[in-house]
């Protein structure tokens, strides 16, 4: 991780402090968490003024944020261990979070390269038509030449690369055909 967990939750405070998710019970959970386990990152007095009913949670959760961030690394870190324990999917979507998954996720590195690799920019039914026509130039090659020669040159030129009684055969196909 290059950032620190101080850094981290000055960046996501904004987010926290809006998220639906983090009502009241979910703030007193993770208050107690930090005081129980961790009484000295969160006294017992401390936790009691982030705990007052009378203030909105939100304000509640923004000055426990900004104390933990006062209480050094070590606070922050422990508030993202609580807040993984007690809410994970607050804990997924966190920004630093998503941008930390999609840094790691080779599917979704940044493209340095964003070009287009196409040979031109008429879109593909010029492409289709220029297929068309070769396939059609294709055809018209293969029956004038059949009508022609009957056959005999393509078979002829099969023949080459075989062994000497299938050359035999071709050879003697291709005769025939000539006859007729």
């Amino acid at each position: 991780m290059g950032d620190s967990f101080c850094e981290q939750l000055t960046e996501d405070s904004t987010f926290l402090k809006h998220d639906p998710k983090l009502d009241t019970e979910v703030v007193d959970k993770l208050i107690l968490q930090l005081n129980r386990i961790y009484p000295q990152i969160l006294t017992d007095k401390e936790a009691t003024k982030f705990r007052n009913l009378d203030v909105p949670t939100s304000v509640r959760l923004g000055e426990l944020l900004t104390h933990l961030q006062g209480k050094g690394e070590e606070a922050c870190r422990e508030f993202y261990r609580a807040l993984h324990l007690h809410v994970e999917e607050v804990y997924y979507s966190l920004p630093t979070r998503l941008h930390l998954r999609d840094s790691l996720d080779p599917l979704k590195l940044p493209q340095v390269i964003k070009q287009r690799h196409a040979l031109n920019d008429r879109g593909p039914f010029f492409f289709m038509g220029c297929f068309t026509f070769v396939v059609g130039m294709a055809f018209f090659y293969y029956y004038s030449e059949a009508k022609v020669t009957g056959g005999s040159r393509a078979l002829g030129m099969a023949a080459l690369g075989l062994k000497r009684k299938a050359q035999e055969v071709l050879i003697w196909y291709t005769e025939e055909s000539l006859t007729k």
